[in-house]
């Protein structure tokens, strides 16, 4: 029997990426899932994958109304609500501040947040009604550079800043019904976009040239992590029986780099 067996999760940007990893093992551990996505392509083959146990549905998360939507369709094909997983994001790709001229600073930095933080905020409120009458969680998708600049840019770091003060805020607001947490992971091989008004929609971390090369001389662990190995961190934080005690916490999921920091290794 699976952690999360019997429950109901809905999770955000879940056609790829991390996303569809989460997607992907909740299922394992025994959960019924919405899927939702911008793609209709990304959402049906998600929906394919896990017959009867996932739901597919094709949104925009900086749409209030594509949050309430979703979270309708949870609560009618599987009855209730018990975990919410906002995790679709943008990425900057290092855009810094004197680099970028002002309008690129000034679009991107509403398409980041809107994605980023506004995104997560709207579908937790969309979200709090279903999770308060389950007594369920709130899971927000952090980043490394929630602790650390120098990763993204000056727009995508101040955005993962943000998500961590939502933690820390909703765990407050919606205790004690609903625990509110974060998992800030680190490198991994996904394709997270980059913001149309940079430039960046169709680049991904994917195509940085050299990219588990420099992450294994980066990280004390010396590897790059696949999105799957960041999913149990979200599996613990949602189950009831191992996460009941943790509210307002953001896990460091970051193959040791919150102890090294961003230095060339010396030896």
């Amino acid at each position: 029997m699976g952690w999360l067996e019997g429950e109901v999760a809905l999770v955000t940007g879940a056609g790829s990426g991390l996303g569809r990893a989460l997607v992907d093992r909740f299922v394992a551990e025994g959960a019924n899932v919405v899927a939702v996505d911008r793609s209709a392509d990304r959402v049906a083959e998600v929906e394919a994958a896990h017959s009867g146990a996932v739901t597919g549905v094709v949104g925009d998360v900086r749409s209030g109304q594509d949050n309430q939507r979703s979270v309708a369709v949870c609560v009618e094909a599987f009855g209730k609500l018990d975990c919410y997983i906002a995790n679709a994001g943008l990425f900057d790709y290092g855009a810094g501040v004197v680099d970028t001229d002002m309008e690129q600073l000034d679009r991107g930095f509403d398409e980041i947040f809107a994605v980023n933080v506004k995104g997560y905020l709207l579908g937790v409120k969309a979200a709090v009604a279903a999770l308060q009458q389950s007594g369920g969680s709130v899971l927000l998708t952090a980043s490394m550079s929630s602790w650390h600049a120098g990763v993204g840019g000056v727009v995508y770091t101040a955005s993962k800043h943000a998500v961590v003060g939502l933690v820390r805020q909703l765990a407050y607001e919606l205790a004690p019904r609903v625990r509110v947490n974060g998992v800030a992971p680190g490198f991994m091989r996904t394709d997270i976009r980059g913001p149309e008004s940079l430039g960046l929609g169709e680049r991904t971390p994917s195509s940085i040239p050299n990219l588990e090369q420099m992450a294994t001389a980066v990280v004390p662990l010396n590897f790059l992590p696949q999105p799957a190995d960041y999913t149990g961190h979200y599996v613990q934080l949602a189950s009831r029986a191992n996460g009941a005690t943790t509210t307002g916490a953001v896990i460091e999921c970051d193959a040791g780099l919150g102890v090294r920091g961003l230095g060339l290794p010396t030896g």
